[in-house]
């Protein structure tokens, strides 16, 4: 049985160098991505252009969406307009277009639970995000998919639009969309700072989630699931992608001791 065609746009970052490097021997991978990517096809464009980025899909099963602006060391919070209008919105709408152009049947978008930080405001939320875990209750209600939409800056807004266009592109074009609201996923691959603890997202669980999206049941036909490790005081819910997709995670930030005072 011949393997299923993937397009990996933001191949040669974090998230999709461990997703293109661990999973190489269950599908055949190409990239979309500015810079070469070594030992797989890669078509070298800004997804801006959108007639550049066309031939990319031609032939594709699959996309799994990572491209985005995610800021610099001088702007942690992406809080620059014009680079997020550039790549998260129109570079955004293109990659759903060109996809959908090419007959796309299974599209994976790298959502974040930035989406949703603004939630962290609330009791207790921020209590366990703060580490101050004292002051918790007992048990919280999780923040389920259901609940509104609160993005703590820009980043987060781009993210919510491309969820949004997701459902749009699922409903007009029957292309299944599944959107990951990615947790922390660190160079490190272990919480560097005390706020992470909740949203801690390893290595080997954020690849075991884009597989499950990958091969997740044909007639799923959009959904939006979210992806944090097994963290002791995580608060965002995860129940949902184990029923809707299998996901299971394998690792814990409570494995962890904070090396960091910040």
């Amino acid at each position: 049985m011949s393997k299923k065609r993937v397009l990996i746009t933001g191949a040669s970052g974090l998230i999709g160098g461990l997703v293109r490097t661990r999973l190489a021997d269950r599908y055949e991978f190409s990239a979309l991505n500015r810079r070469p990517v070594e030992g797989m096809p890669c078509l070298q464009a800004d997804i801006a252009d959108f007639e550049a980025i066309r031939p990319a899909f031609q032939g594709q099963d699959a996309v799994v969406h990572l491209s985005a602006y995610t800021g610099t060391a001088e702007d942690p919070a992406a809080g620059d307009w014009e680079q997020n209008l550039h790549h998260s919105i129109i570079g955004c709408r293109n990659v759903y277009e060109a996809a959908a152009q090419a007959g796309v049947k299974r599209f994976v978008f790298g959502s974040s639970g930035c989406t949703i930080l603004g939630h962290e405001r609330e009791y207790p939320y921020h209590h366990l995000v703060a580490g101050e875990y004292d002051q918790a209750p007992a048990q919280w209600d999780p923040v389920t998919r259901e609940w509104p939409v609160r993005p703590d800056g820009i980043y987060g807004c781009c993210k919510a639009f491309g969820e949004v266009l997701g459902r749009y592109y699922a409903d007009e074009f029957g292309m299944s969309v599944l959107c990951i609201r990615l947790g922390a996923v660190l160079d490190t691959d272990r919480p560097k700072l005390r706020r992470q603890y909740p949203g801690y997202l390893s290595h080997r669980d954020v690849v075991e989630m884009v597989r499950c999206c990958l091969d997740a049941p044909d007639d799923l036909v959009y959904e939006i699931v979210d992806a944090v490790s097994n963290n002791r005081w995580r608060w965002r819910d995860i129940e949902h992608a184990r029923k809707v997709i299998g996901y299971v995670p394998q690792d814990s930030a409570d494995q962890y001791e904070l090396e960091e005072t910040a």
